[in-house]
């Protein structure tokens, strides 16, 4: 196999990849902001429960993300469905929040099942929001 045949597709691979890398970033930091407690200086000091919680939430944005990637016609159609895959986690834990009145306090106090049900939640919507990306 000729290696420059294999590396033309080098050039798309590096900016879906950056795309999807500044998603990634662009999630914590939007996600951090949206929730009440304080993940990194909560995880700075060993909290579990804010480490799962959050380990949970990323994951249940890169399986949208990745699905969006494999199924975007181009790289503002993959931006889209991830700012999408963005607001469906937010608005996930939003509704936790809501209906686990205190999950915060509960993530702050390193409450590790509060953290496993709001990480458990993140998967779960991020994997149906994952499935609804394929057309």
């Amino acid at each position: 196999m000729n290696i420059m045949i294999s590396l033309q597709g080098l050039g798309s691979f590096l900016l879906y990849f950056l795309v999807g890398v500044v998603a990634e970033a662009l999630f914590v930091v939007i996600y951090m902001a949206a929730t009440k407690h304080d993940e990194a200086r909560l995880i700075a000091q060993g909290n579990v429960a804010a480490a799962i919680s959050l380990a949970g939430a990323v994951l249940g944005f890169t399986l949208p993300l990745a699905s969006a990637t494999i199924h975007s016609v181009s790289l503002l159609d993959m931006a889209v469905w991830s700012a999408i895959a963005l607001i469906v986690q937010i608005v996930l834990f939003l509704l936790v929040d809501r209906l686990l009145s205190g999950i915060s306090r509960r993530i702050e106090e390193n409450n590790v099942a509060a953290g496993v049900i709001l990480a458990a939640a993140a998967l779960a919507i991020g994997t149906v929001n994952a499935a609804c990306m394929t057309y």
